[in-house]
């Protein structure tokens, strides 16, 4: 029995070490990536464009010895500019399919763990990736989290 409860109490130390650590890596690259995605969205006086992308449907990647199917839900919110707008709505099944992707390759451990902030900038950074591969302008600044529901 005391052995038992050395491995539990040794596991929710791991994982708040673990937790501690991802969170306090994290904070230092969400405020640079906050700054760069302020100067990089110019100024014009008018108002941004939302789209939408409802309904992303992802399943996760399984763990070794995990029999069970996890899922990640999610709203999309595309920011563009009045001028791109109906070129950023023709690219939304390609964004969705960026999407898909980039959070399926997501271990649960992983996706548990993670933030809003986290998971819009790794969707950003796929999205940047896949733009410059193709050799195409981004028609949005950003992508942001609408909805995020994790099963």
């Amino acid at each position: 029995m005391k052995m038992i409860i050395a491995f539990v109490v040794v596991a929710v130390l791991g994982a708040g070490v673990a937790g501690g650590a991802v969170w306090y890596l994290s904070k230092g690259a969400s405020a640079g990536t906050a700054e760069a995605k302020k100067a990089e969205r110019p100024d014009d006086g008018k108002p941004p464009k939302y789209l939408t992308v409802e309904k992303v449907i992802i399943m996760l990647k399984r763990s070794p010895g995990d029999t069970a199917t996890h899922y990640i839900s999610a709203d999309l919110v595309v920011t563009t500019s009045e001028e791109k707008e109906k070129v950023a709505k023709e690219q939304l099944p390609m964004l969705r399919s960026v999407a898909v992707r980039t959070l399926s390759a997501l271990p649960l451990a992983t996706a548990q763990t993670m933030t809003i902030d986290q998971y819009a900038a790794e969707l950003n950074k796929a999205f940047d990736e896949t733009y410059a591969h193709d050799k195409r302008d981004k028609p949005f600044s950003e992508v942001m989290i609408g909805k995020l529901i994790l099963e």
